[in-house]
């Protein structure tokens, strides 16, 4: 079988360690690196010799590619994907796929229009542990699920300047870390039902945040259903939690219960329970190599077929929750 040609477009950390994970499913090539720092470049330039460096997408594209693997800052993201999609690339990008439901809703459509394979890296659904959860609700082993608890709290804060730029960022802690959280909720339950009954708060400081502000949040909370499911969630950057992270997702029906958790503050290592009544047993533990799990499946999938998956149409239900939430949960001022 013909590896694919594939770029990639961003090779910082993230981008490098997808870039890894890609060639070691030995169904792609890297056939174009594209960044604007030099010192990114070489270190990628390790993984892959025979690469070639372009200066820009268009050159990139120039290639003629059968796909791209995209991991620059978030505002670049929507319209980076559209000029793939368009020129007959199948794409894998970063999580979020655009800064608003609209961006993600174009992004979407223009993968239709191609027919062509659009996937996005929300890593934490290709967890040992959050397959483990997500097996239970789907084989009703937890009978009816009627609410979600969701938590993902980080003691740090990103290090790159633009994730403070709203404009660039599309948002803060919400954008950053909630995306995962909201894409759990609807992919665990397999809905693509539009939220309801939203509440929210967003703050920047310990202060709720305006709509005015050039802020964006450093805390979020949020509730909403999905059907008749309730959902909560929480997360953070920089929040005094007594460790590095808190990561967490809980799953409770008529039958019993189960939850994905990372052990000891780990933001890598995660365990799955199930519940019953007062009792707990385990079901998943460390170690899994999860994060490269995402960009494999595409590498896979892409190696199959080139075409759209449906999948893509759970980014645009999860972008309009997103909307939601930052719309009840900022200030009218």
């Amino acid at each position: 079988m013909r590896k694919l040609c594939v770029g990639f477009l961003g090779v910082g950390w993230i981008g490098r360690h997808r870039m890894a994970a890609a060639l070691e499913s030995g169904c792609i090539e890297a056939t174009a690196i594209c960044d604007p720092s030099a010192e990114m470049v070489r270190e990628a330039l390790q993984l892959a010799p025979d690469a070639r460096v372009v200066a820009d997408l268009e050159a990139m594209l120039a290639l003629g590619l059968d796909g791209v693997v995209i991991a620059t800052p978030s505002g670049a993201h929507a319209e980076q994907s559209i000029r793939c999609l368009q020129a007959g690339a199948a794409v894998f990008c970063q999580k979020p796929l655009g800064r608003s439901a609209a961006e993600v809703e174009v992004v979407v459509t223009a993968a239709k229009r191609a027919d062509r394979l659009l996937l996005v890296d929300f890593s934490y659904r290709h967890t040992r542990a959050m397959q483990a959860i997500a097996d239970l609700v789907r084989s009703d082993r937890l009978g009816r699920v009627f609410a979600i608890d969701l938590t993902f709290h980080n003691a740090y804060g990103p290090d790159k300047d633009w994730f403070y730029d709203r404009a660039r960022s599309g948002g803060g802690c919400l954008m950053d870390l909630g995306s995962h959280l909201v894409d759990l909720a609807h992919w665990v339950l397999g809905s693509q039902t539009a939220a309801h009954a939203v509440a929210a708060t967003l703050r920047h400081g310990g202060a709720s945040l305006a709509t005015t502000s050039a802020e964006v949040e450093d805390y979020a909370a949020a509730s909403f259903g999905l059907g008749d499911v309730a959902v909560r969630l929480a997360c953070s950057w920089r929040l005094h939690a007594g460790q590095e992270a808190l990561i967490k997702a809980s799953v409770y029906g008529t039958r019993g219960g189960a939850e994905m958790r990372n052990i000891g503050g780990s933001f890598y290592d995660f365990e799955a329970l199930i519940f019953n009544g007062t009792s707990s047993e385990v079901l998943v533990t460390p170690p899994d190599e999860w994060g490269g799990r995402a960009v494999v499946d595409w590498a896979r999938r892409a190696a199959r077929s080139l075409t759209f998956d449906g999948e893509a149409d759970f980014y645009l239900v999860s972008a309009r929750t997103m909307n939601r939430i930052y719309d009840e949960g900022m200030l009218r001022r």
